[in-house]
């Protein structure tokens, strides 16, 4: 029998007899890329439209790219819409008319898409001609956006899916995420041990591989820092299984990781940094295999400018900052010294675990200006250092691009030593809610674990055990715990439980939204400086000292 269907199967070759029929049907191929994916991420643009590569490099990358045959598509992973003046002034408004002029795909929420409240988030979202999506962004459980998009390439599908971090809860506006009772009713699927938002997580990547998607990308707003834990892309990566790469940004690190997921599979971890110093971009080859890096551009200046770059994104930058130029460009004050937010021989940022001269300034300036017993200003509310020369109102919105507005509350002395606890308990790692005082010096004896317990959205409840922080002077008096203060900083900290911040939400205020961040920066350097910052700030003042050893019995 077998003979004779040999026999025929060779004469339907010959003759097209259609004689097949005795064989058994070949299984339908899988789908295989025809030529490779890449794709290109940003993350933490912060505005930063006009610096690093541009958004006319990201387009000029782009096409040379689909000039050699590659299938391109853009994304971006948080933190686009606020940072710089032109974020601050149009609310977000004229990154969004760029973003879409420039073609993105899909983006996700970061901390600070929220930066200008949720009404606003929504309008920019309807603004937008791409898509937001998030696995766990939600409103009372429920999911504000698609968890992930599938896209096809030659037939292959790839699923897209989106992660924001769930300390946005703190580090953007608390308020925002309330309803008017002040309870929570937006979150990110928070916990204390982070296993709800990984299942939140592994559902998305399941139902995305049921729906055929061959390869998971997530796209994500993580970061690596110590205050991000349970967060990090680490916790993700190790508490999930079938992603196969993660475009990450939130820490403005420019890491390219491999590790090991919860089955011991590899993958891929990209960051591309700020302000469009790098894109980072994951390729997907032919073969199946995948692999991450950057585009870098290592120099401080517009990638634009010196390599000629030609791109209708040119134009469109100059359209929309035409009307604020002349404004941005008023020169408002002098500086003899520079005044750093990194370690100028490491290049590392030190504005949130450190005492800095630009921190002492800008709460010199929130003391000053509102008269209060005691000042503070959060490492994470400045963005930029002032470097020595002309400062033009643009260099003060950079320091402060956040609109936040001063307030001053009566606090008890136990109050103060609570907020100043806080503060340092993720030392030495880094935290935006890192404290600089103006009127106060205190000790942080580092080798006391930190006591402080938090709720399961981060923010601050109380202190086990003893404190870190000793030997709190206001002026030249020991801090009184049972004594009344009156104590300055901003709205975001103070009344709208920013970075966690908790002990003051319920205070008596004196003052409320009073002036700009930015404007009292101004008024400080104009007023009480004369118009020039001079040597006093040429090296921190000493207000924070750290102590690393138990002082002897």
């Amino acid at each position: 029998m077998k003979k004779l269907i040999a026999i025929l199967l060779a004469l339907s070759m010959v003759l097209g007899l259609g004689l097949f029929a005795f064989a058994e049907e070949a299984a339908p191929e899988e789908p295989a890329l025809q030529s490779d994916v890449v794709v290109l991420f940003t993350s933490d643009v912060h505005c930063g439209v006009d610096q690093g590569w541009t958004y006319a490099g990201v387009d000029v990358i782009r096409d040379k790219l689909v000039a050699d045959g590659n299938h391109v598509i853009l994304v971006d992973d948080g933190d686009s819409i606020q940072g710089e003046p032109l974020g601050t002034m149009t609310t977000g408004s004229a990154d969004i008319a760029l973003m879409n002029k420039l073609g993105y795909e899909i983006a996700i929420p970061g901390n600070h898409e929220f930066d200008y409240g949720m009404d606003r988030f929504f309008e920019l979202v309807e603004q937008a001609e791409f898509p937001y999506i998030s696995v766990n962004f939600n409103y009372k459980g429920e999911p504000v956006f698609d968890p992930y998009i599938i896209k096809e390439f030659d037939g292959v599908k790839i699923a897209f899916l989106g992660i924001t971090t769930p300390y946005t809860l703190r580090s953007s506006t608390p308020k925002y995420f309330m309803d008017e009772t002040g309870e929570f009713v937006y979150g990110f699927f928070q916990s204390d041990d982070g296993t709800l938002l990984y299942d939140k997580v592994q559902e998305a990547v399941d139902a995305a591989r049921a729906e055929g998607a061959a390869y998971v990308v997530a796209m994500c707003h993580l970061g690596d820092e110590t205050e991000c834990i349970p967060y990090t892309y680490a916790d993700i990566i190790s508490n999930t299984t079938g992603i196969d790469a993660m475009l990450d940004g939130h820490a403005h690190d420019k890491e390219q990781v491999k590790m090991l997921n919860k089955d011991g599979n590899e993958v891929l971890r990209s960051a591309c940094g700020t302000k469009l110093e790098a894109v980072g971009y994951l390729r997907i080859a032919t073969d199946g295999t995948l692999s991450t890096g950057l585009y870098q551009w290592a120099s401080k200046d517009n990638a634009v400018k010196v390599l000629g770059l030609e791109s209708e994104m040119n134009d469109a930058y100059v359209e929309a900052t035409a009307e604020l130029n002349a404004a941005l460009a008023e020169v408002v004050a002098y500086s003899g010294v520079d005044l750093l937010i990194a370690d100028p021989v490491t290049g590392v940022r030190i504005v949130r675990n450190q005492e800095t001269s630009i921190g002492d300034l800008c709460a010199d300036a929130y003391h000053y200006v509102s008269g209060a017993d005691i000042a503070f200003v959060n490492g994470g509310g400045i963005r930029v250092p002032i470097m020595a020369g002309d400062i033009t109102r643009e260099d003060i919105l950079r320091v402060h691009p956040f609109g936040n507005m001063l307030c001053v509350c009566e606090a008890t002395g136990q109050e103060i030593l609570d907020c100043l606890e806080y503060s340092a308990y993720a030392w030495p790692g880094e935290f935006g809610g890192w404290l600089i005082p103006s009127g106060l010096t205190f000790e942080i004896h580092t080798y006391i674990p930190s006591g402080v317990v938090l709720d399961e959205n981060k923010m601050f409840v109380g202190v086990d055990g003893e404190y870190r922080v000793k030997n709190v002077m206001v002026g030249d008096e020991p801090l009184d715990l049972d004594k009344t203060y009156t104590v300055a900083c901003h709205n975001y900290m103070m009344q709208d439980k920013g970075d966690g911040y908790t002990m003051f939400e319920d205070n008596n205020y004196l003052q409320e939204s009073t002036m700009l961040d930015n404007q009292i920066l101004i008024t400080y350097i104009t007023e009480g400086l004369g118009g020039a910052i001079g040597e006093q700030y040429l090296e921190p003042q000493g207000r924070i000292v750290f102590v690393e050893e138990a002082p002897a019995a």
